[in-house]
C-alpha cells in the first residue's frame, strides 16, 4: 500500500459520503430523526455515528488521543445543514492529515489503548482502511434507509466512483 492508493480510496470514500448526503437532503426533518432497525437508529444517528467514528480515528493516528471517541451525539445536529457542515470539516480536516504522510508512515506502528483497557498495536496503513471499511458499512446503512424514503443514493461502488473519474 502507498499514499497514492490511500488517497484514491479516500476520494472515494468522500465521493460515497458525498452520494448519501445528497441523496439525505431531500428527506424532511422527521424522516431524518425517525428510528430504523438500522444499528444506529435513524438515519441522522447513522450518518452521526460515521462521522463519530472516522473523526475519532483521525485524532487517534493524527494526535495520538482517543478522547474525541464518541464525542458526537445524534442532538448535537439539529437540522441536516449542521451535520452536512460537520462532514466537509471532517473531510478537510482527514485530507489535510493524509497529504502529510509518506509511504513511510503507512507501515508504522499505532499504538492505543481502548476504553475497556486493552491495548492494541496496528499498523497504520491497515487503520486507514478500516476507517473507510467502517464508513462503507454504514454508508450502506444509510442507504437502505433512503431507499425506503424514495431517495435512492444510486450505486456506491468503487468502479462507479471510477466511472466518474
Amino acid at each position: 500500500m502507498n499514499i497514492q492508493d490511500i488517497l484514491t480510496i479516500y476520494d472515494c470514500n468522500y465521493w460515497a459520503t458525498r452520494q448519501i448526503l445528497v441523496a439525505s437532503m431531500h428527506v424532511n426533518p422527521e424522516q431524518l430523526i425517525t428510528s430504523t432497525v438500522h444499528s444506529f437508529g435513524s438515519l441522522r444517528g447513522t450518518l452521526v455515528h460515521a462521522l463519530d467514528s472516522e473523526s475519532g480515528w483521525r485524532m487517534l493516528l493524527q494526535h495520538n488521543t482517543l478522547s474525541s471517541f464518541h464525542a458526537l451525539r445524534e442532538d448535537d445536529f439539529p437540522t441536516f445543514d449542521s451535520l452536512e457542515q460537520s462532514w466537509k470539516e471532517e473531510e478537510h480536516a482527514m485530507r489535510k492529515y493524509l497529504a502529510s504522510l509518506t509511504d513511510d508512515d503507512l507501515v508504522g506502528i499505532v499504538r492505543y489503548t481502548t476504553d475497556e483497557g486493552d491495548k492494541r498495536e496496528r499498523v497504520l496503513w491497515h487503520c486507514l482502511l478500516h476507517i473507510v471499511n467502517h464508513g462503507t458499512h454504514h454508508r450502506s446503512e444509510a442507504a437502505a434507509i433512503l431507499t425506503g424514503y424514495g431517495h435512492s443514493p444510486g450505486g456506491l461502488d468503487f468502479t462507479a466512483f471510477l466511472n466518474e473519474q
